[in-house]
């Protein structure tokens, strides 16, 4: 099983009601909630650990993992309230407003965390739930357990959520020192000061450099491909960076190519099916609206 360990919230989505009147509707999300529902649906075997509240948003985040096949057994219920972010467009800009203070997810404790068994074969960690204390270090600490589990992270930085920079700074380093594969963005390696190469000398097996349009540059120890985007026709880009990293993760999964010595052993050929397949399943989620990944037979369908 992938199990994906991170932050799920509501996202609350600008609507106008039949009367006229503004409205905000609630639909289940979180880059990590969105990598492990886009691993569900492409037949992985897929896992989510995170805080889960028992209120009404919590049971709509229960209710979307489980009709996406993802496991979420692991993670902890508690009558704390669910993480919600309001959005609003201003000049065509989403800007967000979250209500994230003592709630189910951002108060996850060591203590919650789960025991590893030999079904899990690898976790994924990212976003906002790196930065978000006492959440950020927990999952820091499950990190630190990982053992001969291929580790995944998306630094996915947003400097505008980071209070203690010094303290995210030191998280992060040690988990992208842990990390097996590592997708990032060239913001992440400017905030983060560091390059692909740098990675890949600190231990990294596989980076993912995301270009947009440009197509993804998938480097290692043997070298570096390119790997061209998807033609897609943009209705917007929530949730295409999740639905890569599921997809590629799905595919290294399927290749037998998703253990650690796998990944150090594998030919850049051996590594491009698996990425490719995420630029294929990221461009189906930008041609729809909000994050809602591909089915793994739309994409055998469009093969």
């Amino acid at each position: 099983m992938i199990l994906c360990c991170g932050e799920s919230l509501i996202d609350m989505l600008p609507r106008t009601s039949s009367g006229g009147e503004p409205a905000f509707a609630p639909v289940a999300g979180g880059a990590v909630f969105n990598t492990a529902i886009a691993l569900g649906r492409l037949g992985a075997p897929a896992g989510y650990f995170g805080g889960l509240s028992t209120d009404l948003f919590g049971t709509i985040l229960a209710e979307a993992l489980t009709a996406s096949q993802v496991d979420f057994a692991a993670c902890p219920r508690s009558d704390r309230p669910t993480t919600l972010a309001f959005v609003t467009l201003v000049d065509g800009h989403a800007r967000y407003a979250f209500y994230d203070e003592n709630t189910a997810g951002r108060m996850l404790a060591e203590s919650d965390l789960p025991k590893l068994g030999d079904e899990t074969s690898a976790l994924f960690f990212g976003g906002i739930s790196l930065v978000s204390e006492p959440c950020a270090d927990t999952y820091a600490a499950l990190c630190a357990r990982a053992g001969e589990r291929v580790v995944m992270i998306d630094p996915n930085i947003r400097p505008g959520f980071i209070k203690d920079e010094a303290r995210y700074r030191t998280r992060l380093a040690g988990m992208l020192a842990r990390a097996d594969i590592v997708k990032i963005s060239d913001e992440d390696m400017e905030w983060l000061g560091t390059t692909p190469e740098a990675l890949i000398a600190g231990g990294t097996a596989l980076v993912l450099e995301t270009r947009g349009a440009e197509g993804v540059l998938a480097v290692t120890a043997r070298g570096r491909i390119d790997v061209p985007a998807t033609r897609a026709t943009v209705v917007d880009t929530v949730g295409a960076g999740d639905t890569f990293n599921a997809a590629l993760l799905a595919g290294l999964e399927r290749d037998r190519l998703l253990t650690r010595a796998a990944l150090r052993e594998a030919t850049l050929d051996a590594l491009r099916p698996a990425v490719a397949l995420g630029a294929r399943a990221a461009a189906v989620t930008v041609s729809r609206a909000g994050a809602n990944p591909p089915w793994a037979h739309e994409l055998e369908a469009g093969a």
